[in-house]
């Protein structure tokens, strides 16, 4: 019943994102939001399950297009062609070719330049994350807490960080920064419909887990 109930869920979704009228181009993450929700429901379902935090991790890192998705929301949050580009162009090229700790030192040494950039602060969290495989260190939620600091009334810093404790299998923490992100995005901002699928999609993630964990084990 726990998969029916995963395949209704991910049918609710999809159509969420046609009601509120959600880009194409975001349903590649729609697809891959479901699918780590759907691992989370295995783990919890089948604890003994072998290798499964693994499985998990690579299911969210295959996802090219999601991640090139967001690429394009840090351009159209923070700017593109700006000087910001120095440090994440070749972090991006980094990461993309499986140098995550290298990406993370860059963006390390970037913010030591220029400390009272929250968008340098946020991409230092997102490479962090990166670098530990999709979890959420401390000196990751660190980084993307400062950039929420520095600029307190920009969603850029909020949804980013909401996106990574999504992807860290965080999705209840992750709802009030993606719902901070679209309080802050103003109602012609190109990518509010992006905040509000995402943020539609994490909470449904975050409710298929409670039922995974209250339903009992099959």
């Amino acid at each position: 019943m726990g998969w029916v109930m995963l395949a209704l869920i991910g049918t609710a979704a999809l159509g969420l994102l046609a009601l509120f009228g959600a880009p194409r181009n975001l349903w590649s993450f729609g697809a891959a939001a479901l699918m780590l929700g759907a691992t989370g429901y295995a783990l919890q379902a089948r604890p003994a399950l072998p290798g499964a935090p693994a499985a998990a991790r690579k299911a969210v890192a295959v996802d090219e297009a999601g991640v090139a998705r967001m690429r394009e929301l840090r351009s159209a949050m923070f700017g593109q062609f700006t000087t910001l580009d120095y440090a994440f162009y070749p972090a991006d090229a980094l990461i993309r070719s499986g140098k995550a700790d290298t990406a993370a030192q860059l963006m390390l040494g970037a913010v030591r330049q220029s400390p009272q950039s929250p968008a340098l602060w946020t991409w230092l969290g997102m490479a962090l994350v990166e670098a530990d495989q999709g979890t959420m260190s401390p000196a990751a939620g660190l980084a993307f807490r400062r950039g929420v600091t520095l600029s307190p009334e920009h969603p850029g810093p909020a949804f980013f960080y909401g996106m990574a404790l999504a992807r860290a299998g965080q999705p209840q923490a992750a709802i009030p920064w993606l719902g901070r992100a679209l309080q802050l995005t103003p109602e012609r901002a190109s990518y509010r419909q992006d905040i509000r699928g995402a943020l539609i999609q994490v909470q449904m993630i975050a409710a298929m887990q409670a039922r995974a964990v209250q339903a009992p084990a099959q």
